[in-house]
């Protein structure tokens, strides 16, 4: 693929897509400066390793989903460490008030995302994960299979015991709140 092409293909891809990762990170953080790095973080990946980029392997939503995944898992993993405030600091691009504002409205929008990932805490981490790209990243089982990196047969089977559970865990708070 030409140099031109590949940008114009890496454009569509992310026109089409970063709503849905800025929605990921929205979901799990409530500083828009956090979610807005994240989601050009994601990007950046992206863009780096697009060479390796596959589509036989799968759609660009959930290649796109899997580095969205190992970007919050190092940010996690640097955060415990505490490095991330330096990182952060050291190197963003401070968002104007628009880009602000427009965060602030995402990050509101994915409140109840938040709070069933709340509930699907309960679950283990791959069941949650499948949950979230399926029900609120809305990729397909297949696509949600190739983002967590299982067989796509077991994604049906995982996504219909994970739905299973999440509803004992809303039935036990149900119970509870009675």
């Amino acid at each position: 693929m030409r140099d031109h092409d590949a940008l114009a293909a890496f454009e569509r891809i992310y026109r089409d897509n970063v709503g849905a990762i800025t929605r990921f990170f929205a979901r799990r953080c409530v500083d828009p400066q956090l979610v807005g790095d994240l989601t050009a973080d994601t990007f950046v990946r992206a863009m780096t390793s697009f060479a390796t980029f596959d589509a036989a392997r799968g759609s660009a939503s959930s290649w796109l989903f899997g580095i969205a995944r190992h970007t919050f898992a190092a940010h996690a993993e640097q955060s415990a460490k505490g490095g991330e405030l330096v990182r952060r600091v050291g190197g963003r691009r401070e968002l104007d008030r628009d880009e602000l504002a427009e965060l602030e409205a995402r990050i509101d929008a994915e409140r109840p995302g938040r709070a069933l990932l709340e509930r699907l805490a309960e679950l283990p981490e791959l069941d949650r994960e499948a949950i979230e790209l399926v029900h609120l990243g809305g990729l397909s089982p297949k696509e949600a299979a190739v983002a967590l990196g299982v067989p796509k047969g077991a994604m049906r089977t995982r996504l219909y015991r994970a739905t299973a559970r999440l509803r004992a865990v809303v039935e036990d708070d149900e119970v509870e709140a009675r």
